[in-house]
Parts: C-alpha cells; sequence; structure tokens
C-alpha cells in the first residue's frame, strides 16, 4: 500500500486550544503523523511518497473560493494588525449564529475568523495553510492512484479534515480531505462513492458537503453528539435531503461503547454502502476510538484494529485511508497501522 506523507506537516502546530473553559497545549501535534510513520517504516507495509501537486481546482470543488482565500491569505492579515502577533495563533472570538448574515464578507479580522470557523479549538499558525494546502495533495495523490489501479492507498497528513465544510474550519480541521479524496474519484469516473468516517467525533463537515448529493454516500459512526463534539450533527435522523434523501446514515454510540457493540455499528455501515453501490471508499480513519484516547470515550483495543481493516478488506472496494484525529500519540502510530496491515493481509 502507497502511502503519501506530508512533510510539511508540522508547520502547522498550535500552542493552546479552549478546551472546556480554559487555553490548554495543542491535543493535535506533530507527534501524532510521525509515530504513523514511523510504524509504517518500521513494519515496512509499503512505499512512502510525496504527493503529487494539484491545482486549485481540485479544491475548489469542495471548498468556496471565498474561504479558500481566507485561509491563504488569513496570516499575513494577522500579523498586519500587530506585528506582535507573529507571535501568536489566531484563535477565533465571535461567530455568526442563527439570525447573524454571512453572505457579506466583513473587513474586520476578528469577525472574518469567526465567519469561516465555528470553535475556539483550532488555532491557525503561521503555517497552517501551507501544511494543509499539502495535506489536500496527499489525500488527491492516493485517490489517484486508486482511480490508477491500485487497490488501496493511505494518506497520511495532518492537520486533520473531516470537521472542515465547504466553507469553515473547526474540530482541528481546514481542508476537508476525506471530501476531497471522495470528489477525486468522482471526477475520475467512478459513478459512486462512499465515505465511512470511524473517527470517534462526527463528520460534520464531510456530511454537510455531500448531505444532498445521490452520488456520494457517508456513513458515521460516532460518539452521541448529545454529549460528544460536534454536538450539533450526527443524529441518526439525519439522513440526506433533496436529490440525497438515503445517502446518509448516523451511526451515534454511547460513551464507553466497547469493540463488540462498535463492530455491530460496521456492519451497519458497511452493509448500507454495498446496498448504495458504491465504486470505490474513502475511509476517514481517525483512531480517537481508542480506550486511552484523552478527549475520547470508546474502549477500542490495539488488536481491534487489525480486525477492523480486515472487515474494510472484505467490502472489496477500491479504498483510500485519510488519517483524521486520535491524541493517545503514544499508541496512535500502531493502532493505525493495525488498520492498513489488516487491510493488507485480511
Amino acid at each position: 500500500m502507497k502511502t503519501f506523507y506530508n512533510h510539511l506537516h508540522a508547520q502547522h502546530q498550535g500552542k493552546v486550544e479552549m478546551f472546556r473553559g480554559a487555553l490548554v497545549p495543542c491535543f493535535e501535534v506533530p507527534a501524532r503523523a510521525d509515530h504513523v510513520l514511523a510504524e509504517l517504516q518500521r513494519r515496512q507495509l509499503g512505499a512512502v511518497l510525496e504527493p503529487q501537486a494539484f491545482d486549485e481546482a481540485a479544491l475548489t470543488a469542495i471548498h468556496s473560493p471565498r474561504y479558500l482565500n481566507f485561509l491563504a491569505t488569513a496570516w499575513d492579515q494577522w500579523v498586519a494588525l500587530d506585528a506582535a502577533n507573529a507571535d501568536k495563533d489566531i484563535l477565533p472570538s465571535v461567530w455568526p449564529t442563527r439570525t447573524f448574515r454571512t453572505d457579506i464578507e466583513p473587513d474586520n479580522f476578528a469577525a472574518k475568523v469567526g465567519l469561516y470557523s465555528y470553535d475556539a479549538g483550532t488555532p491557525f499558525t503561521s503555517g497552517t495553510w501551507v501544511a494543509a494546502r499539502a495535506g489536500a495533495n496527499c489525500a488527491l495523490s492516493a485517490a489517484q492512484v486508486v482511480v490508477a489501479g491500485d487497490r488501496a492507498a493511505f494518506a497520511l497528513s495532518r492537520p486533520p479534515g473531516h470537521h472542515a465544510g465547504a466553507d469553515f474550519f473547526g474540530g482541528y480541521c481546514f481542508l476537508n480531505n476525506a471530501a476531497l479524496a471522495a470528489q477525486h474519484l468522482r471526477h475520475a469516473g467512478m459513478k459512486k462513492v462512499a465515505v465511512l468516517d470511524v473517527d470517534y467525533h462526527h463528520g460534520n463537515g464531510t456530511q454537510a458537503i455531500f448531505f444532498d448529493r445521490p452520488d456520494v454516500y457517508f456513513a458515521s459512526i460516532h460518539g452521541d453528539p448529545r454529549t460528544e463534539y460536534p454536538f450539533y450533527l450526527g443524529h441518526a435522523d439525519e439522513t440526506g435531503s433533496g436529490a440525497g434523501l438515503g445517502a446518509n446514515l448516523n451511526l451515534p454510540l454511547p460513551r464507553g461503547t466497547d469493540y463488540a457493540t462498535w463492530a455491530q455499528a460496521l456492519e451497519t455501515a458497511l452493509a448500507g454502502i454495498a446496498r448504495f453501490g458504491a465504486d470505490a471508499l474513502v475511509v476517514s480513519l481517525g483512531m480517537d476510538t481508542f480506550e486511552g484516547d484523552p478527549i475520547s470515550g470508546f474502549k477500542l483495543k490495539t488488536d481491534d484494529y487489525l480486525r477492523i481493516g480486515e472487515r474494510l478488506a472484505k467490502a472489496g472496494l477500491p479504498t483510500v485511508f485519510i488519517f483524521e484525529g486520535g491524541y493517545a500519540v503514544q499508541e496512535v502510530g500502531v493502532n493505525a497501522v493495525n488498520v492498513l496491515q489488516g487491510f493488507t493481509n485480511p
């Protein structure tokens, strides 16, 4: 299995995030990807490659031009306000909700940040755009080799992507790598694509992007949004809209869920994908379902990830794996590579 690795990911390294009313050190750190890379190399599961460069059109297939322009220029705007800002991360402090307008981009920078974000836990740093842009190239490159005939490929990058929508960031995510990969598969001629999100946190951005589309099926197994981030999406009654009605499946599970129960949800998700008739699969591979994750609540164990990989292989679909969450940093490498190994050697 080819892995496309983002060598620029460490340029995004937030200092603090807002968590439960306090500024705390970021949970989403460069060591996450470093541990996965080291484990991949130790097990020699396949070549680790530089991604191909893709042009802006690949991004605008998913993200709005206005939003992309903001991401590309935000740091310069921030430092232009005050040279001392170069030593601080950008964190939003105001948001347009409910009756507030969002069609007009304000001139005030603090208002712009709020317009394009939805939480105060996603610091924007001097290297965020560079890292996220290179990560998108990893996702697109992984999709491209699957289009060319590879059975599977892995995009190893950070920041993650599944919380990012067409025109907003949050949940540590800026560009939606899974959505970009799915759209690339569609543009390449695959008539139907499924995205399976196995991160502990619901992929609200991916759902929002494809919610009214009949050609991309989104299935997510995640912590119940009544108690778990991102809270405002991920309920079972969200099944798509318009032409996309029936192409969205949410499987929320309570805190404390073990592998036996989680695996039943996986069977339900894969059955839905099979009925949909997907030609290819994109997996948002979040590892924060692990029992030792500091900000999550499922009870999966390291060996369980081998079984997940084996079951995904049995789906028999060309598959693009996209690295998402997972904050038990010391274990994230072994757990992620277990999925890939289980898939490669079922």
